[in-house]
C-alpha cells in the first residue's frame, strides 16, 4: 500500500466560464485528429512531400523541447538556470505546443508531484473504484485526457506557481497564450511556403507542422500521465506508480524515464543510466557548455544507489 501524503490538497482554483473552457478543450483535442485524417488522405493520393516532413520535424522538436526543457525541467522543477531571454523563448516555444499557458501547466504538474497517485493528483490513473479492466481503462482515459474536463481538478496557480506569477515576462507569455498558439501555426505555414515557394506548400506545411504535430506531441505528453503510471519498470521506490517506458522516451524527449524523474524530480537528466535516451538533457548539456545554462542539477551515482537503483 502506498502511503498517503501528509497534507491534503488546497482548494482548486475556480474555473470561470467552465462551459467555454470545455468547448475550447474539445476543439484543441478534436481538430488535430481531423488534420491527421486530411493529411493521411492527401499522402495516400501522393501529395506528401519531403518538405512537409521537414516542417513536421522542425516544429515537433522546437515545441517538444519547449515543453520538456522549458515548461517541465526549467520552470516546474528549476533544474537549471538560464538567461532571461532564453527563459522567455522556452516559455513561448512551450506555449506553441498548445498544452495550456505556462503558469497553468506548471501549477498542474507541481500539484501532480505533491499528490502523485493519491487524492489531489489531477491526473492519476489509479483513483477509480471500478474493478478489473474496466477500472484500468477508465483510469487510463482519465489520466490521458479526461481530467482536463473536470474543473475541480485544476490546480491553483496562486498556490503552486507563485514564483512564476511574480515574473512579469512569464505572466505576459501566459496571459497571451492564444497569440503563441497562432504563432505556432504561422511558423509551419511560413516554413512550408519558404521551402516550396508556393502557397500550397505553406498550407501543407501548416497541416503537417500544425495539426499533425500538435496531435503527436499532445499524445506523447499525455502518455506520460497515463502509460507511464501504469506500464513499465520501477527501478526506484518512489511512493507512487511512476514507471520508465523505454519506447516512449525518444518521442517524449526523455520524459518517459518517469520513475527516474519521480525519484529525483529536480534532476536535469531523466535518463540516468547508460543507454537511456534523453534529448532534453542533451540540450541542457549543450547550453551548459556554451554558458547559457548554469547551476544544472545532476544526480550522482552514489545518490542513485542509495535510493535503490536496480542493477
Amino acid at each position: 500500500m502506498i502511503p498517503a501524503p501528509a497534507t491534503r490538497p488546497p482548494p482548486s482554483v475556480p474555473v470561470a466560464n467552465e462551459l467555454s473552457e470545455r468547448v475550447v478543450r474539445v476543439l484543441v483535442l478534436g481538430l488535430p485528429p481531423l488534420a491527421l485524417g486530411v493529411a493521411g488522405f492527401l499522402a495516400w493520393g501522393g501529395a506528401l512531400h519531403w518538405q512537409d516532413l521537414v516542417v513536421l520535424a522542425i516544429t515537433y522538436v522546437l515545441t517538444g523541447l519547449g515543453i520538456t526543457v522549458g515548461f517541465h525541467r526549467l520552470f516546474t522543477h528549476r533544474s537549471f538556470k538560464t538567461p532571461r531571454a532564453l527563459r522567455v523563448a522556452f516559455a513561448i516555444l512551450g506555449s506553441m505546443a498548445v498544452e495550456g499557458p505556462v503558469i497553468e501547466w506548471v501549477a498542474t504538474h507541481r500539484k501532480h508531484h505533491q499528490f502523485s497517485d493519491h487524492e489531489g493528483d489531477p491526473h492519476s490513473p489509479h483513483l477509480h473504484d471500478a474493478p478489473g479492466w474496466r477500472g484500468v481503462l477508465g483510469g487510463l482515459v482519465h489520466a490521458h485526457v479526461g481530467w482536463m474536463f473536470r474543473g475541480k481538478d485544476q490546480a491553483n496557480p496562486a498556490h503552486y506557481a507563485k514564483d512564476l506569477q511574480a515574473q512579469a515576462d512569464l505572466r505576459f507569455v501566459s496571459r497571451t497564450f492564444p497569440l503563441w498558439v497562432l504563432a505556432g501555426l504561422a511558423l509551419p505555414f511560413g516554413l512550408g511556403a519558404a521551402l516550396t515557394g508556393t502557397l500550397t506548400g505553406g498550407l501543407t506545411g501548416l497541416l503537417w507542422g500544425g495539426g499533425v504535430r500538435i496531435l503527436v506531441l499532445h499524445h506523447a505528453t499525455f502518455s506520460i500521465n497515463s502509460l507511464c503510471h501504469t506500464f513499465g519498470r520501477r527501478p526506484f521506490a518512489t511512493g507512487d506508480e511512476s514507471r520508465n517506458l523505454a519506447w516512449l522516451a525518444p518521442l517524449s524527449f526523455g520524459e518517459a524515464w518517469h520513475n527516474n524523474h519521480h525519484a529525483f524530480p529536480t534532476s536535469a537528466r531523466h535518463g540516468l543510466r547508460r543507454g537511456q535516451i534523453d534529448p532534453g538533457d542533451w540540450l541542457i548539456t549543450a547550453l551548459e557548455r556554451t554558458g547559457l545554462a548554469w547551476d544544472v542539477i545532476r544526480i550522482t551515482p552514489e545518490r542513485q544507489r542509495a535510493r535503490g537503483l536496480a542493477r
